[in-house]
């Protein structure tokens, strides 16, 4: 293999990992929902039980613990300000509050990598509807996810959109 090879195959792997984590951090903030669980408690037990876990001979993901650690803090820390920007993504009828808890989970999820700096916007919302593909793959989700997220990256982020 050469040196470029083993660069690519890393960089894939770091992505890989990535999108684990974002997957994790939207069953965790689920589970921190429906628990009422710390966020603490619930990273602990993702990071210790979930990652790379082997059941009925399939293997889980491993994940980038950096990244999923980020979600969950931001989300959890900034999650008034994630909540509005849904708010005023969804239809007046729809709060957040009246929405599926996983597709409420996803929006904060993908919420707190909005408002962090680093991964740009579009890039998010591709992460983020695979994410939504994974829990609802025969559903119209998908689609709802990507035009609430589209909105939402355009407020967090309007200079990546050109406005």
């Amino acid at each position: 293999m050469t040196p470029e090879d083993k660069r690519k195959a890393a960089n894939a792997e770091k992505r890989r990992q990535k999108s684990a984590a974002r997957l994790y951090s939207v069953q965790a903030l689920y589970q921190m929902e429906l628990s009422g669980q710390t966020v603490e408690r619930v990273a602990r037990e993702f990071e210790s039980h979930r990652f790379g876990m082997i059941v009925d001979d399939v293997e889980f993901s491993d994940a980038d613990s950096t990244h999923f650690r980020m979600l969950l803090d931001t989300a959890v820390n900034w999650q008034a300000r994630i909540d509005q920007m849904t708010d005023r993504a969804l239809a007046a009828a729809w709060p957040i509050d009246r929405i599926d808890p996983v597709l409420r989970a996803l929006f904060r999820a993908a919420g707190a990598e909005l408002v962090a700096p680093g991964t740009p916007p579009k890039v998010v919302i591709t992460e983020f509807v695979d994410v939504a593909k994974a829990f609802f793959p025969d559903g119209k989700e998908p689609k709802f996810v990507n035009a609430v997220l589209d909105h939402m990256a355009r407020e967090a982020k309007p200079e990546a959109f050109g406005q």
